[in-house]
């Protein structure tokens, strides 16, 4: 009793909690004080721990007004006080934690203030009353403690002391001036400096995206978690792997070549994650996500600050901050003594909106933010980069709480310093066929108007990827799917392959063009155009391509891409060629597109496609140009390579750019070459160099008899991926010809006794005809049929059955009649590979759907 008269309670009428202040005054030793006040007077607090009453008393007098403010406000929600009572339990262990007591202490500080959200996290008892409000309850319960403060004599003379002025004085030095901790402010900053995406590089012709948010296009894209071994790295040859180690930008662990195998096996083991899977998995708490440029590194940081940004503000208060820091920025930052580390950067750095380091320090103790560390690699200096890595290292240790995602390209990146600091690492993946599709929906949904426009080019666009598979794996990079949606919105993507990467390049070379007034506009000369850059890339690409490991790589070194720009400046006798080269250099570092810095000292090309590319296009400028290849020189290119994978684009492009009377040559040579059944890759070849030729009736006989030999071919029982890419290639390549649907067909509908027997052809057949819409409006209708096809027995019949319910699942989705036959073949198809493909499709493709999900949990009890 005599605690709650020291503590004020008898002043209170009807005091509900007294076994709360009973326990409270028998435990309130030491400990409890110095937790009570360790955010706001903590120096204090060690200063009287041999006169610890005046802090007790205040202590106790804080808590007993805080505890009748909460009765209030419950008696004010119409709470009888046997209805209040029950909740003394909960607020006894709620007044209890740590964090509770840190945020009620804060009261007796100079300007600082409860948390009203972190005290109402820390709540965990019953549910209180919806017209419980918590802001009023803490704003009664600071102002309670503003008069505690000013009555205790003992207290206030030790709070008004100089010295504590000395101190206030002393810390405003070290954290400099005073900035807010405006999260509104600083939502609305991640919003104007991310939320747009950038096209006006990409898009040279004036249109403005003004409804093209970042957050409302994102596809979120997999991830695959690396241990030892990074396939953009180890699959280098042995003599840029010795490079990387001398130049010390590879550890040496790294080159134990008996290691390599059981490395590449164990990360190909590894599942493949949605992204947000794994940044969403509190359990992941440091992670770096490596990728190659374009994959959509940045962009994945950038959504995920614009997705807490773009919630309501009461919901804000509930999420991690995101703390998005541009690394390079960062590091040049601290080269010029701006800041020095990474929490005094948000306080002094080059950023949009400042926040308050001591308040942000708090949220990181406390574990209330998320760093989103971008561009590791962007870092280009090797001292300044192990600085951010360093930087980074400590960050994580000082903040053990906060989760932690850093960003950089795989060439160049040191796995050890931040594995050995506990950090996780995971390679971003290609986008596969749906994130393919479902970017080419979002796109057209927010760049057109609805209508019939929206669906033709939405639909246009789809077919001209799908009519490729190298334009397919162009489109698996998310900044060239973006560039070719932009090209569609002016033109059909062109089947001539060789001229969709012209007009790609001409857009990315532009950019040069378009921003060089922002540096360098006096150093560059005037007179260096697009085919000037043109006829570097083709030099570049030719010495790539002569390279030991040739066309397999797509590395250059500095010093080797400096001197190439050098010689041709001094071609065209450029003043000062190897300043200016370094420039342009400098620049397509910058920049960032077709060249881009990989680390290491090294580029690249942004896409291997465009290497081929400016291979093939300086073949073709040495043989009708400069004339210093002859037709002899050229069929010798396709004697030489045709059996290396690696130099197949390039021949294909070869064949669409000369003459149709060269092509025909080179095509006949590889229809020579094939011999077996078993070894059908010659035919294949010749027929994806005849699909290249833009006018084939100058060579309509050696064409014919191409098709014949395909047809031919498809009649042995081919390997799976055989029959695929055999009867792909027929549709590609005569698409033209209206018996092709018709001959497709009847490799479905022969019986078994006859050639058109084999599962893998049937099942490949329904495939092929399906992705390239051979049937017209009638191929849904078609699939739908075959979803029955019961004939020539059971392992045939399913394989036509199980192609069917996947093209109509991936093709025909919205259409509603597919959902109901998905359904049909889930619960009743005789075959349990269709059943379960069926419950994939359904799984995949209406994963938002309740009544499916419902259906698919039905199911499973069944």
């Amino acid at each position: 009793m005599e605690w709650l008269t020291v503590w004020g309670v008898t002043a209170f009428s009807k005091f509900v909690f007294t076994e709360i202040i009973g326990k409270l005054a028998k435990d309130a030793g030491e400990g409890y004080v110095k937790d009570f006040f360790s955010q706001s007077i903590k120096d204090i607090v060690d200063k009287l721990q041999n006169k610890p009453e005046p802090l007790q008393k205040a202590m106790g007098q804080a808590v007993a007004q805080l505890l009748y403010i909460v009765q209030e406000e419950l008696e004010n929600c119409e709470l009888s006080e046997s209805e209040i009572k029950p909740f003394e339990t909960d607020l006894g262990i709620w007044i209890d934690q740590d964090v509770v007591k840190r945020e009620l202490g804060k009261a007796f500080g100079e300007n600082q203030h409860p948390d009203a959200r972190e005290l109402r996290l820390a709540w965990k008892g019953r549910l209180l009353p919806d017209e419980f409000d918590w802001e009023l309850a803490i704003k009664n319960y600071v102002r309670a403690v503003r008069k505690i403060r000013r009555e205790s004599d003992e207290l206030r003379a030790v709070l008004d002391s100089e010295s504590l002025a000395a101190m206030q004085e002393a810390l405003g030095e070290l954290v400099g001036p005073t900035t807010d901790f405006d999260l509104n402010r600083y939502a609305e900053g991640l919003r104007e400096q991310y939320g747009n995406l950038k096209l006006e590089s990409l898009d040279t012709t004036g249109y403005a995206y003004n409804e093209m948010r970042l957050w409302r296009m994102f596809v979120p894209q997999s991830v695959r978690e690396i241990y030892d071994y990074v396939p953009q790295v180890y699959e280098l040859s042995k003599e840029e792997l010795k490079k990387l180690r001398e130049e010390g930008e590879l550890d040496e662990e790294a080159l134990r070549e008996y290691e390599l195998e059981a490395r590449r096996k164990q990360y190909v083991q590894q599942p493949i994650r949605p992204v947000l899977e794994v940044t969403g998995d509190v359990g992941t708490t440091l992670m770096v996500v490596l990728g190659d440029p374009g994959s959509g590194k940045s962009t994945l940081l950038q959504y995920l600050a614009l997705n807490w940004a773009e919630l309501p503000a009461r919901d804000r208060d509930l999420a991690p901050i995101p703390l998005l820091v541009e690394l390079r920025t960062f590091a040049r930052n601290m080269a010029e003594g701006k800041c020095g580390d990474i929490l005094e950067f948000f306080a002094r750095g080059d950023i949009t909106c400042h926040l308050n380091q001591m308040r942000l320090k708090t949220a990181l103790d406390e574990g209330r933010a998320i760093a989103l560390l971008d561009g590791l690699d962007e870092v280009f200096d090797p001292k300044q980069r192990q600085d951010v890595v360093t930087a980074i290292h400590n960050f994580s240790n000082r903040f053990a709480r906060v989760r932690a995602l850093v960003t950089s390209r795989p060439i160049g990146y040191k796995f050890q310093r931040l594995k050995d600091a506990g950090f996780q690492h995971f390679m971003l993946q290609d986008l596969d066929a749906e994130q393919i599709d479902t970017f080419i929906g979002k796109w057209h949904e927010l760049t057109y108007k609805p209508g019939m426009e929206r669906e033709q080019k939405r639909e246009r666009l789809r077919q001209g990827i799908g009519r490729s598979g190298r334009i397919r794996e162009l489109a698996e990079n998310p900044l060239l799917l973006t560039m070719m949606a932009i090209l569609n919105r002016n033109q059909e993507l062109p089947r001539d392959r060789a001229e969709l990467y012209n007009q790609a390049s001409r857009v990315l070379l532009h950019r040069w063009d378009v921003e060089r007034a922002i540096a360098f506009d006096d150093e560059i000369p005037t007179t260096i155009d697009y085919k000037d850059k043109q006829a570097m890339l083709e030099r570049l690409a030719s010495h790539m391509q002569a390279s030991e490991v040739g066309l397999k790589g797509n590395l250059v070194g500095t010093d080797d891409l400096e001197r190439i720009l050098t010689d041709y400046l001094k071609f065209q006798e450029v003043d000062r060629a190897r300043d200016r080269a370094k420039r342009i250099i400098r620049q397509l570092r910058e920049r960032n597109f077709i060249l881009c810095f990989v680390g290491a000292e090294r580029y690249a090309f942004v896409h291997r496609t465009f290497l081929e590319y400016f291979c093939a296009t300086a073949f073709v400028e040495q043989f009708e140009k400069q004339r210093t290849l002859s037709e002899d020189d050229l069929i010798e290119l396709f004697k030489q390579h045709w059996q290396d994978e690696s130099w197949h684009e390039v021949l294909r492009l070869i064949s669409g750019l000369v003459g149709e009377s060269v092509a025909a040559k080179a095509i006949a040579y590889l229809m020579n070459r094939y011999w077996s059944p078993d070894e059908p890759e010659a035919l294949i070849l010749a027929s994806e160099c005849l699909s290249e030729v833009r006018n084939r009736t100058m060579i309509q006989s050696i064409g014919l008899n191409l098709f014949r030999k395909m047809q031919h071919l498809a009649t042995y029982d081919l390997e799976e991926k055989q029959a695929e890419s055999v009867l792909d290639t027929i549709a590609i390549t005569w698409a033209a010809r209206i018996d092709v649907p018709s001959w497709l067909q009847s490799c479905i509908f022969r019986r078994s006794n006859d050639d058109f027997s084999y599962p893998y052809v049937a099942e490949n057949a329904v495939r092929t005809i399906a992705q390239n819409r051979l049937l017209g409006d009638a191929t849904r209708l078609w699939l739908q049929h075959l979803t029955d096809f019961t004939d020539f027995g059971d392992r045939y019949a399913y394989a036509v059955r199980f192609a069917a319910v996947q093209e109509l699942a991936r093709g025909w989705k919205e259409d509603p009649e597919v959902l109901e036959i998905l359904k049909q073949r889930a619960r009743a198809d005789d075959n349990y590979a269709v059943r379960r493909a069926a419950v994939q499709e359904l799984a995949r493709g209406w994963k938002e759907d309740p009544e499916v999900l419902e259906f698919l949990k039905q199911l499973e009890e069944d």
